[in-house]
């Protein structure tokens, strides 16, 4: 078994916490990726998993072994670094034969795994070359490919594919992904690159402060963000953010923008009126607001402020009020700083967030139910 646990895990430097009473599980076989900006504590607590940092307390899981305070080699883990960490006086082979010499393996088995893990990243024709050789990409392959052919039971990847150039990362990725899939290897994954992240993970840890706020599919991560944090860190471009004012009249609840009233779905209602009265924060995404080029029932009339094509889409720059948003249209719609548009917003589409703890606000499950 090649489950992970983290269970209560705390990691202090000096009067900074690093881990701030983190538990996370990993399933055999699972992709988590552990997301979030410089300095959240994903670094850290991926070293806490290999043993290159002991944790202050709690304790650390593989399998049915508490690990907490084993060396690194007694864990049966093996890990990519960002900076590659190959030799370079070595050839290729001998790179990727590394791990297996520490553990004595037998020779005829070593040169069989090199060239398997060689094969599976298309490199079985560099193994004769030095680093110097090669490629920053394919010194990345070498590096996972000495990875994988120990055959441990955990892999942990440092933000592997960060000092890539941005076709290459594309490329990696898909090769990553496919890897991985095909050895089934319980794998952590550190990544400030959400794109990385939804892209690649089964499931995404959002990391900010030492704490994990979000830990789910990254499909759940992306649309039901936790709170706005995640809303705002997940998603090119970030999710949008409008200050609202809940009204109810008449029995029904409005969520005003200024003179425009925005309609809640049945099942938010009933929560959205405890806050009458009050300031309410409306999150929508990019591409799920509808532009209009004419006037429309239920249309708010906005000011594009800047174009940018992209090529599959074009992202527009509007004002609302106070607020400044992003909106991608179809690539044929036509728009020019100046320009007066319409802009429509699904209902199921908002998300809607308490100001003041940023979380966000889940449907009423009395509603539901009824």
């Amino acid at each position: 078994m090649a489950e992970i646990r983290v269970e209560n895990a705390v990691k202090t430097f000096g009067k900074v916490v690093a881990v701030d009473h983190v538990s996370l599980a990993v399933r055999e076989h699972e992709f988590v990726v552990l997301l979030g900006p410089s300095g959240c504590g994903k670094t850290t607590l991926l070293r806490a998993i290999a043993g290159l940092g002991l944790v202050d307390s709690g304790r650390i899981m593989i399998g049915d072994r508490d690990v907490t305070y084993l060396p690194p080699k007694d864990r049966n883990i093996s890990m990519v670094f960002q900076s590659y960490a190959i030799f370079p006086h070595m050839r290729v082979f001998d790179n990727i034969a590394f791990g297996l010499k520490m553990k004595r393996v037998p020779k005829d088995e070593i040169r069989r795994r090199v060239q398997s893990a060689a094969e599976l990243l298309h490199i079985e024709n560099f193994l004769e070359r030095y680093p110097s050789q090669m490629s920053g990409g394919q010194r990345q392959r070498v590096a996972v490919a000495r990875a994988i052919a120990v055959h441990a039971e955990v892999l942990l990847m440092d933000e592997p594919l960060s000092n890539l150039d941005a076709l290459l990362r594309l490329e990696m990725r898909a090769e990553l992904k496919r890897l991985l899939a095909e050895l089934k290897a319980t794998t952590v994954y550190v990544t400030h690159d959400q794109i990385e992240a939804l892209s690649m993970g089964d499931r995404i840890a959002v990391m900010r402060e030492g704490r994990i706020l979000q830990f789910d599919s990254p499909t759940t991560v992306y649309d039901m963000p936790a709170d706005r944090f995640v809303a705002g860190f997940i998603g090119t471009p970030p999710m949008n953010f409008l200050e609202g004012q809940v009204r109810q009249q008449d029995g029904a609840v409005r969520i005003y923008i200024g003179d425009y009233a925005l309609k809640p779905i049945p099942e938010m209602a009933g929560m959205l009126a405890r806050y009458d009265g009050q300031p309410i924060v409306a999150g929508i995404r990019a591409e799920n607001m509808e532009a209009l080029s004419q006037p429309a029932e239920d249309a708010l009339k906005v000011t594009v402020l800047v174009v940018e094509p992209l090529g599959s889409q074009n992202l527009l720059t509007i004002r609302i009020g106070a607020d400044i948003i992003k909106v991608a249209t179809h690539p044929d719609f036509r728009a020019a700083p100046d320009q007066d548009i319409w802009i429509r917003f699904p209902s199921d589409k908002i998300r809607w967030i308490d100001r003041d703890s940023g979380k966000t606000l889940l449907p009423d499950l009395d509603e539901l139910m009824a």
